[in-house]
């Protein structure tokens, strides 16, 4: 049976993947696409409905990305969301300009007419705007639903109605001179009651647009309002969940393999530890993991990761290559460069344990979705702002064909296939580590000496959180070491020694964040432990900034 589906179009947002997410949590199964992926490929794909994303660009701005019109008459349902609605009211013959007052924050609207996409919520609703443009003149044949002080059309709806003259107007709009004929707030307002008579809509084929943003959590109700789209709107039956993801990717890797041998590299952390378990009930003994210690790990990580591996019963192959990776990276400060050789270097080490184990043809990561959207633009015209050894340390010829069955789930879903597969709690509740270690929180040049400061300093941070019950309410906890010395006073000397940076934040995803707020108490007993027992250490500091503007990682 065929999978109902929802698609988003990504206009460059960095909110995209979030509207994704949000539609998985009503158990409907999304995916991403280009925003120029051509009507014809989309029909392929049978989507119940398709979403446009928002964007930083004007749709009247010389090079906007603008997507292929004849989506609008496919006859499947659209939302388009802050750019995406108004580049659906620009394709349709309605009006876009800058408008006179930005809307950034949250923002009271006023529901002016029910429907089916705002069914089950009341006449205001607290919402999340981020634009500069707004809709001057809808397209004719559509009804203002919403509005806000800001924005007289914070929401509207284009039917693809029974009435001839409103079909004939529909198509009018789309044709290629965009001759059709718009017509103002004012002009709206006078003939709504007479569209109302009129109306007998086809309801499995219309088109809505949101000023606002009901993906993101500061948007009251945005989940339900997704539900409305995808569920009433699309008809979608809400029967996706975890364990149907599972049982299809378990299929698909089955099918892709035919039998041949994956290797997959673990860290220990739960995105590698699910995925080995995954690929494991897939392939069973066709399975190969290789545990590289690049010599960039936590105190005590060697040890723990091979324990957690016998006790999921996965065969392990471990490879000390301290040595190799440190050689390296010996003198280099770039975070980039650190990055590149480390995923060369990963790849260099998996191909000299290749002539032990024999030939592989497949490798297995478990590369997330703000791996790939902040590595490179694989979707809409979105910007890099750094690059993930999963992702972007890789030689461009690979002596195998990739396996990355999480690359469009955030973390969060990640755990919930853990539980599926019954990997235990204490891994799935891990917080994440990144793929090039402990390389991006020494910042500036790594030595043994530096990776041993913040190893202890990091132990002891980890340690005091636990002890205080805060670990599991907090998304991503670590310790960085500067590249600064500082001037201290001990035992009535003059000291100039290191500077360890604690990083905290709470997020449900990765892809925002906010800074921790740990109680003064449990910092000082933090800083104090680390600045008594770690040599070399004489100042700590706590980073209090949110993604955005700032990454969770320093580097």
């Amino acid at each position: 049976m065929d999978k109902e589906l929802i698609i988003v179009l990504d206009f460059g947002s960095q909110y995209s993947q979030l509207i994704a997410r949000r539609i998985r949590e009503q158990q409907v199964y999304c995916e991403i696409h280009p925003y120029n992926t051509s009507a014809v490929k989309l029909k392929e794909m049978n989507p119940r409905g398709i979403v446009l994303s928002g964007g930083p660009a004007s749709v009247y701005s010389e090079g906007a990305p603008i997507c292929d019109e004849s989506i609008l008459t496919m006859g499947i349902p659209v939302l388009g969301i802050c750019y995406g609605m108004q580049l659906m009211a620009h394709l349709l013959g309605g009006k876009v300009d800058a408008s006179a007052r930005r809307e950034y924050g949250f923002a009271e609207i006023t529901i002016d007419e029910p429907t089916l996409l705002f069914q089950g919520l009341g006449d205001k609703l607290n919402v999340w705007m981020s634009h500069g443009d707004r809709i001057t003149s809808v397209p004719r044949g559509s009804r203002i639903i919403a509005h806000s002080n800001n924005s007289p059309i914070a929401a509207f709806v284009c039917l693809v109605l029974g009435n001839a003259t409103m079909v004939n107007s529909l198509l009018c709009a789309l044709d290629s001179s965009k001759q059709a004929s718009k017509f103002s707030v004012d002009e709206h307002n006078a003939q709504t009651d007479e569209h109302k008579a009129n109306d007998i809509a086809d309801t499995t084929r219309n088109l809505y647009g949101l000023q606002f943003h009901p993906e993101v959590v500061h948007t009251a109700d945005g989940g339900k309002i997704l539900a409305n789209f995808a569920q009433r709107i699309c008809g979608c039956s809400a029967s996706w969940t975890m364990r149907s993801f599972v049982d299809e990717v378990i299929i698909s890797i089955r099918q892709k393999t035919k039998g041949k041998k994956i290797l997959c590299a673990v860290s220990g952390g739960v995105d590698s530890t699910t995925l080995a378990t995954l690929v494991k009930k897939a392939v069973g003994d066709n399975l190969v993991c290789v545990f590289v210690n690049n010599g960039l790990l936590r105190q005590n990580e060697v040890e723990g990761v091979i324990n957690n591996f016998r006790r999921l019963k996965i065969d392990l192959h471990y490879v000390n290559a301290e040595e190799q990776f440190l050689s390296r990276l010996a003198g280099i400060t770039d975070p980039e460069v650190k990055r590149k050789i480390i995923g060369e270097q990963f790849i260099a080490a998996f191909e000299a344990e290749l002539e032990k184990i024999g030939k592989i043809d497949f490798l297995a990561q478990g590369t997330l979705y703000p791996d790939v959207i902040e590595s490179v633009s694989v979707k809409g015209p979105s910007a890099t702002i750094k690059t993930h050894h999963n992702v972007g340390g890789l030689p461009e010829r690979l002596p195998f064909q990739l396996i990355e069955p999480f690359r469009e789930l955030f973390k969060d879903e990640v755990r919930e296939v853990g539980r599926e597969l019954s990997v235990p709690e204490d891994i799935l509740g891990r917080h994440p580590f990144p793929g090039p270690g402990l390389a991006v929180r020494v910042i500036g040049e790594i030595t043994q000496e530096r990776l041993d400061i913040l190893r202890e300093a990091d132990a002891i941070y980890i340690e005091e959180i636990k002890k205080a019950g805060l670990y599991d309410e907090i998304w991503q906890a670590f310790a960085v070491l500067l590249p600064v010395k500082s001037v201290g006073v001990m035992g009535d000397e003059r000291t100039y020694e290191n500077v360890i940076a604690l990083r905290a934040v709470t997020s449900t995803d990765g892809m925002t964040a906010d800074w921790a707020q740990i109680p003064h108490n449990v910092l000082g007993i933090i800083a104090n432990r680390i600045i008594n027992e770690v040599k070399g250490v004489n100042r700590v500091v706590y980073d209090i900034s949110s993604k955005p503007p700032s990454t969770i990682e320093w580097e």
